[in-house]
């Protein structure tokens, strides 16, 4: 079998809209209804809406959870008017930012060991594993999971889901597209 990946030499929002293009590509093509997205302030999301608006996938945006900042960045008033337009919003625990709940430094572990292949591949995994604690996903659906790195999305995949309590049941079957994972060059005092 062969299929394409598309590799981005910069990371960030400078590609959110080939990201959505090619994951709505994707799930078109493999027949996944649904889309779980991470998105702070609203912006990715509002942008994958438009994109994905006429076709039969659903998104599932995972914003911030509350308490995680001073304020929620994400505005209500998008929730009300993604929700009408047929998705979910889920404000879920960020799993891999509970070290001082459990009083253990296991996420943080499993968090760094995600980030060597990417910002955008870490929240993925956390963001579908907080889509199916909270219901919008079911254990063992496929579905395209979009994230990014700082800002905007640069990473998509194909994986099957699988709650937090489940996490080794998670499979990545494959990326859409991810940034190069170049190491920016070391400098040495002279």
């Amino acid at each position: 079998m062969e299929e394409r990946i598309t590799y981005f030499e910069k990371r960030g929002e400078v590609n959110t809209q080939q990201v959505l293009a090619l994951a709505k590509e994707r799930a078109q093509a493999r027949g996944i209804s649904k889309v779980v997205l991470a998105s702070t302030r609203g912006e990715a999301a509002k942008v994958a809406a438009e994109a994905f608006k006429g076709t039969d996938i659903q998104l599932v945006v995972i914003p911030w959870q509350f308490g995680f900042a001073d304020t929620q960045p994400f505005p209500q008033e998008l929730v009300t008017e993604l929700e009408s337009a047929g998705h979910r919003v889920h404000f879920g625990t960020m799993l891999f930012h509970t070290e001082n709940l459990y009083g253990n430094k296991v996420p943080e572990h499993m968090a760094n060991l995600l980030r060597i292949f990417g910002q955008g591949t870490k929240v993925c995994i956390e963001i579908i594993m907080m889509a199916c604690d909270g219901g919008c996903v079911v254990p063992g659906e496929q579905v395209i999971a979009i994230a990014g790195t700082a800002s905007g999305a640069d990473t998509a995949m194909v994986a099957l889901a699988a709650s937090s309590t489940k996490m080794p049941r998670i499979r990545v079957n494959e990326y859409i597209c991810k940034p190069l994972t170049i190491p920016k060059p070391e400098i040495t005092a002279t």
